[in-house]
């Protein structure tokens, strides 16, 4: 009998590494559970699940993953991840109900929820001098750059990153080119950044090359009924 603890190692061991497909982080985010081949794949299950994947989006800085169980404890980072769900597959009936659109005149009531969140956000700017990078500087001014900063008070404050990432594609980028891929069994997400923005696929290594074998063994083995039917029609 295998124990539960060495299940969940062998899951981890099998498990392929996380999907960055979707172009922006937030949707990352929705993409950190997936079915890219037609089974569920859960890459946030407990705190450790979360601190890898954080670490692997570039969300948070690697010192604050380092001592973040030594800090908060190892219950308290799984209870950031049952969180980091909630909040991922409230994102996601977001998204399904609003990609492709505008949201409309109760957007305030519908993000009620994000905004929440975000009012427990402990950000806030530095200004720091702006590494030399061989330009002359004419102005003073010109030498000195914003430097964003974050309290982490808390496990929670490992999900303002995301948090953040959701409402900066809702108000600083075009929320009508959220897609979702095309393929069957699919359900990865994606911003549609494409010069013609008619990306159909999380990847065209996945799904893409999928819908490229379908089709070409559609061309070359029609089915056994068209196959038929064409007998039945020969002079």
């Amino acid at each position: 009998m295998i124990s539960s603890t060495r299940q969940e190692l062998l899951i981890a061991e099998t498990r392929p590494a996380p999907f960055f497909v979707g172009d922006d982080l937030a949707l990352d985010f929705l993409n950190s559970v997936g079915a890219p081949w037609g089974t569920d794949i859960e890459w946030l299950s407990d705190g450790r699940d979360l601190l890898e994947w954080l670490r692997q989006a570039q969300a948070v800085p690697e010192d604050v993953l380092a001592r973040a169980h030594d800090c908060w404890g190892a219950g308290a980072v799984d209870v950031a991840a049952a969180q980091a769900r909630e909040l991922r597959e409230w994102f996601r009936d977001f998204a399904r109900d609003h990609a492709g659109g505008a949201v409309g005149p109760d957007a305030e009531q519908v993000l009620a929820p994000l905004n929440l969140l975000l009012q427990k956000d402990d950000a806030y700017r530095q200004i720091e001098r702006r590494p030399p990078d061989g330009r002359v500087v004419a102005d003073q001014r010109d030498g000195l750059r914003w430097r964003g900063e974050r309290r982490w008070r808390e496990p929670g404050s490992l999900l303002m990153p995301i948090v953040q990432a959701m409402g900066s594609l809702l108000c600083d980028k075009d929320f009508t080119l959220v897609r979702s891929c095309e393929g069957p069994t699919c359900t990865m997400w994606f911003h549609d950044v494409s010069k013609a923005h008619a990306r159909r696929w999380c990847s065209m290594a996945v799904c893409g090359n999928r819908a490229k074998a379908a089709a070409h063994r559609a061309r070359t083995h029609p089915s056994k009924p068209a196959r038929a039917l064409r007998a039945t029609t020969r002079p």
